[in-house]
């Protein structure tokens, strides 16, 4: 018998705020968190703007001789799952602490920390070379720490599917938990990639806004003139329960999980394809795990990057799974807001969803001011919507041709 999926806590670190109420106030209330870049010197590069996050204190949540090991994805990762664990109230003992799980992932991993040891090693030599670099820069350090921190001692683990990854981590718990392998998980992802490294290599591939003068004009996803993604960093984590164990032990449950599917485009490693069918192939299974059809689904959480490729692709596959129902269903790119976190957005426009699910407010897609005929859906322009959402899907797609789909659901009971 397949169980039941819970959400009972949430956490973020985000461009947007530091904790779920801070980023989600502003997201709903349309702040950008785009500017200039401060984590290290961009005056000879480009892209001079990211979405960075502000007023971070890892101090606030480890000690700091811990923090001195740990690269930035990961203090993000440690202070998202403590606000998650809090909200959840969920309480790891040596009786339960195999029975939860971490699947918390990250897309790049420590790449801070990466380029710290070759600059070292180039200007020092290798005697110089920080000794914690390796637990630093491995994409499965923040999920190893979690469990370090927490005590949790189920399966500890890092799903890499590039800007998927966050998505595809709550897609593995929800499975292991509804399979009965384990109780509760902490679910997400942590990025950390605003890096002379990072943005250099990104805006090679062409993907990234130069707006660099006016950039409380980007990104612009689904408008005609969007011209990339910005880059953001943070974390998000969710606390996934098997219903019973939630009920069992009191907890406030925020809403349910009850579809995930992923698929592949097999077609370009850093382009989608252009007739959005994996997309809409993952959206469509999803929505059949579910037990929904498009009529039923209140929202949809984009992908939304800005860049051209992305948003034309995605919004013929919603076409294609939606029919004519796509031109019903509010759309938005949070992503306007928050830039592109990497694997951690997917986990973010999660907490998004049941978010709009709570409350009852849709958030807006900022920036979008010129309609492109190839976008001619309703992407909630500018301003957040009142609007009663049951379900919400939240798509997530990433280089390699990796696209994973959540479908979340009010609770009843």
């Amino acid at each position: 018998m397949m169980r039941r999926v819970v959400v009972t806590g949430m956490g973020t670190v985000s461009p947007l705020g530091l904790t779920v109420k801070e980023t989600w106030e502003n997201c709903v209330n349309g702040i950008s968190g785009v500017g200039p870049i401060t984590l290290f010197d961009a005056s000879n590069f480009l892209v001079k703007i990211a979405c960075e996050v502000k007023n971070f204190e890892p101090a606030n949540y480890m000690k700091p001789p811990e923090a001195r090991r740990r690269d930035r994805f990961e203090q993000f990762a440690s202070a998202a799952s403590q606000e998650a664990q809090k909200d959840a109230g969920l309480e790891i003992t040596e009786a339960n602490a195999g029975r939860v799980g971490v699947i918390v992932s990250s897309a790049i991993g420590g790449i801070h920390a990466l380029e710290e040891a070759v600059n070292t090693l180039r200007d020092s030599g290798p005697r110089r070379i920080n000794p914690f670099i390796i637990p630093m820069l491995m994409p499965n350090g923040a999920s190893g720490l979690i469990c370090i921190d927490t005590g949790a001692k189920g399966p500890a683990l890092s799903v890499a599917s590039a800007c998927a990854s966050g998505a595809d981590s709550l897609g593995l718990a929800w499975n292991l938990i509804r399979q009965g392998e384990l109780d509760a998980a902490f679910a997400g992802d942590s990025e950390a990639t605003i890096c002379p490294v990072g943005v250099a290599a990104f805006d090679r591939l062409g993907a990234m806004s130069r707006r660099n003068d006016d950039y409380s004009m980007t990104p612009q996803p689904f408008d005609k003139d969007r011209d990339g993604l910005v880059m953001g960093e943070g974390a998000a984590l969710l606390i996934l329960e098997n219903l019973e164990h939630a009920k069992a032990r009191g907890a406030s449950i925020l809403a349910e999980l009850v579809g995930y599917s992923a698929t592949a485009d097999a077609y370009h490693i850093t382009a989608p394809a252009e007739d959005g069918a994996g997309g809409a192939a993952a959206m469509i299974r999803a929505m059949e795990v579910a037990g929904v059809n498009p009529a039923d689904v209140d929202y949809i959480n984009a992908h939304g990057t800005g860049t051209p490729l992305n948003d034309t692709a995605e919004t013929a596959a919603i076409k294609r799974a939606f029919g004519e129902k796509a031109y019903d269903v509010p759309i938005s790119s949070t992503k306007s807001m928050t830039g592109h976190m990497m694997g951690a957005t997917g986990a973010l426009e999660a907490i998004f969803c049941v978010k709009a699910i709570r409350t009852g407010v849709v958030p807006p897609t900022i920036h979008y001011h010129t309609p492109d005929p190839a976008c001619d859906l309703d992407y909630v322009p500018n301003t957040a919507r009142e609007k009663k959402v049951r379900i919400a899907l939240s798509n997530a797609f990433g280089f390699g041709g990796h696209n994973a789909v959540l479908v979340f659901k009010e609770f009843k009971g």
